[in-house]
């Protein structure tokens, strides 16, 4: 299905401009909230979700550039950082001693940590930076509980790990619209919308999946974006907040793992697998139960490869392997181990997985795969 639909005018926001940001995202929320969702109100909804988008981005920036607080600017290290967050006294700080060896200050009563508390996971030969930060609550992308400064720590991240105490499962549905709110999507795919600005010709809409948003409420978000002149593909049947999210400059993808601790409590709870609509591994930090399948579920999730690089075809060092990602081709191992080196190598020869015999020789565009063995010619 192709469609092309020209920009039109929309109807004001009933929000006044003489209110404060914080007041009209309140308006705003609130008129969402009231608002019965269907065909006829599609339009107006769009619209006022556009809008609180917006505003939210604004007050992220303003924040942004305020000074930070003490203790949030970690340096990201190693091969990947992993952040935990949850309710307070989840038990996230023993979990980072246990996995880390990192001596977090622990104690059985709420916002004992303070500060991130960095931690470092040695796993298969990969570095993986954990980070322990305050306990996330209700209310914290509106500031709360020093929200704004764990969850700018959060959008940072390249894997979350969201905790919860058995029986307090609920717990997770709570911080993930707190998540929502602030622009962080877990465990999705980016929209499948693409955008390319024009000189002339206005909005150009043009679509490759039978949509159910009428062309007047796509055009109504795209102005809430100021977009003017633009052709804006389609691959997808996109919602309102997925086509808002495809636009705001504000929105993070990260992967997520839901882990349910203190299942020592419990010893009948299930300690694995879905609840409200997420995959889970129970543990229990104190008594490290499940704690290999968790880092085995950590190496998955951010998708990290083991790559083990010949001197020679006899001479090969499995002490130190070059932890890349899965996706990546042996150009990017050539990259790693210096940008002129990959100026000299043309092709390479493979060993173990991935090569049909051993010293197959192959391109450099040739995926990387775990454990696989790279001699660089």
């Amino acid at each position: 299905v192709f469609s092309l639909v020209t920009v039109g005018t929309t109807q004001r926001s009933s929000v006044s401009k003489t209110m404060s940001t914080a007041d009209k995202i309140a308006e705003l929320e609130k008129e969402i909230s009231t608002t019965k969702y269907n065909k006829a109100t599609q339009f107006h909804v769009g619209l006022v979700k556009a809008k609180l988008a917006r505003l939210r981005e604004d007050v992220e920036r303003k924040a942004s550039s305020a000074k930070k607080g003490e203790g949030y600017a970690v340096k990201k290290t190693g091969d990947a950082t992993v952040v935990m967050l949850g309710f307070p006294s989840v038990g996230k700080s023993t979990l980072l001693n246990r996995l880390t060896k990192q001596e977090s200050k622990v104690a059985a009563y709420a916002f004992t940590t303070l500060t991130v508390i960095p931690g470092m996971m040695n796993y298969k030969g990969a570095k993986i930076q954990i980070l322990d930060v305050p306990g996330l609550i209700e209310g914290a992308s509106t500031g709360r509980g020093r929200g704004r400064e764990v969850l700018s720590v959060i959008r940072s991240a390249d894997l979350l790990i969201i905790m919860a105490e058995v029986r307090n499962e609920s717990h997770f549905i709570l911080i993930k619209s707190e998540l929502d709110e602030n622009g962080v999507r877990i465990n999705q795919g980016l929209p499948k919308v693409k955008i390319t600005k024009t000189l002339s010709g206005g909005l150009q809409i043009r679509s490759s999946a039978k949509q159910e948003l009428s062309s007047q409420t796509i055009q109504g978000i795209l102005q809430q974006f100021r977009l003017t002149y633009a052709e804006v593909v389609l691959s997808e049947k996109i919602s309102i907040d997925g086509l808002i999210d495809a636009f705001a400059k504000n929105r993070v993808w990260v992967p997520a793992l839901f882990v349910i601790n203190k299942v020592d409590l419990h010893p009948t709870s299930v300690k694995s697998g879905p609840v409200y609509g997420n995959e889970f591994l129970g543990v229990s930090a104190q008594d490290e139960i499940g704690l290999d399948e968790l880092r085995e579920a950590i190496w998955e999730k951010l998708g990290l490869l083991r790559v083990y690089l010949r001197q020679s075809v006899k001479t090969v060092d499995y002490d130190a392997p070059l932890i890349m990602h899965n996706g990546d081709i042996l150009v990017s191992v050539a990259e790693r181990i210096g940008t002129e080196f990959a100026k000299t190598v043309k092709e390479a020869k493979i060993w173990g997985p991935g090569s049909r015999f051993p010293g197959q020789k192959v391109s450099l565009s040739t995926k990387v795969q775990d454990e696989m063995e790279v001699l660089f010619l």
